[in-house]
């Protein structure tokens, strides 16, 4: 039996949430990052990866491309192999999200975006994405998640993907 679609709803329910999360990269090595806010308060914002939730029975894999398809509208991908792994905690909208993030490497030609996916709550809390050089990503005064990624991207694009995922800290905020 098929799982119900879940597409526009938000389906977290507390417990360790598995996450796949996609460091998407364009020709220009600039990485692409959404803009996100807590949904009632816009000056409490942040930058990350697309990514979100697995459902059902769908694989990481499955769930980065999903995600992305749904965050940004790409479907141009080459998904390369998982970066990092991190698990991190932190309180939006109203609940604690405890999750278990995967960071895959993709890479694509398509730059233009479309959020034509979003659950209600990402509508209410995504306010836009934007490609960053890494020299941009480093002068940042925004907030970024992972909160070294400017250090874990120059790392990336000067030595290549690692032989292995990479854990990062916990992150607890």
């Amino acid at each position: 039996m098929a799982a119900e679609p879940t597409a526009g709803r938000d389906t977290y329910e507390g417990g360790l949430r598995k996450v796949a999360r996609v460091v998407l990269l364009d020709p220009d090595d600039r990485i692409l990052l959404l803009h996100g806010h807590e949904p009632d308060d816009p000056a409490d914002d942040w930058w990350f990866t697309p990514g979100g939730g697995v459902e059902g029975d769908e694989t990481r894999e499955q769930a980065a491309r999903r995600e992305l398809l749904e965050e940004t509208g790409i479907t141009d991908v080459e998904l390369g192999p998982v970066l990092w792994r991190r698990r991190c905690s932190f309180p939006f909208a109203g609940r604690r999200w405890d999750q278990d993030e995967w960071y895959y490497l993709a890479r694509t030609t398509q730059t233009a975006t479309e959020a034509a996916g979003l659950t209600e709550l990402e509508r209410r809390s995504v306010a836009g994405a934007r490609w960053w050089t890494c020299r941009e990503l480093t002068r940042a005064h925004e907030t970024v998640y992972p909160t070294r990624l400017a250090e874990l991207l120059r790392t990336l694009l000067d030595e290549g993907p690692p032989a292995g995922p990479v854990t990062l800290d916990t992150e607890i905020v």
